[in-house]
């Protein structure tokens, strides 16, 4: 199956995945729901599916949260492909890597503690609390507007 190029507005959608984010979602689900159209899907189940990813995976401080939330969106050029096709499998596979690659390109890392410079291996599993000194202090809003812009790109065959 081949990839379904679609024509998404990529800066309406960082601007979308960003709101979202300081509006409390998560980055996973930022940048989920930001294309939640496009994915043909409710935004709030997809908000649901993804709020794990969150953090790093659970605040454990792994894949970033908007890196995996990228991911998940990437799917949908492959839309309609049957779960066992192999080929489409392979091609969305090197999609994620194209994207790890260019997103690591331009923030250093995909992994979480790394891009937010923390030490420790993971956090407490209580999300912090959303203030203004949290938003100065987090970079995560960038991040999400910058994943979901890349995988808008992505979507329209564009890089």
């Amino acid at each position: 199956m081949e990839k379904r190029e679609l024509n998404i507005d990529v800066e309406a959608r960082a601007a979308r995945a960003r709101e979202a984010f300081e509006q409390g979602y998560n980055c996973s689900q930022a940048v989920v729901v930001a294309y939640a159209d496009v994915l043909g899907q409710d935004a709030d189940v997809l908000a649901s599916l993804v709020q794990p990813l969150g953090g790093g995976m659970g605040r454990l401080r792994e894949v970033c949260g908007a890196v995996s939330g990228m991911f998940m969106v990437s799917s949908a050029a492959y839309q309609g492909a049957p779960n066992t096709d192999r080929d489409a499998r392979a091609r969305i596979y090197a999609g994620v890597q194209k994207l790890a690659e260019r997103y690591r390109g331009e923030c250093g890392s995909i992994v979480c503690r790394e891009l937010l410079g923390l030490k420790q291996q993971s956090d407490a599993p209580v999300p912090e609390e959303r203030t203004p000194e949290y938003y100065k202090r987090r970079p995560c809003s960038e991040y999400v507007a910058l994943a979901a812009r890349m995988v808008g790109e992505y979507l329209n065959a564009e890089d």
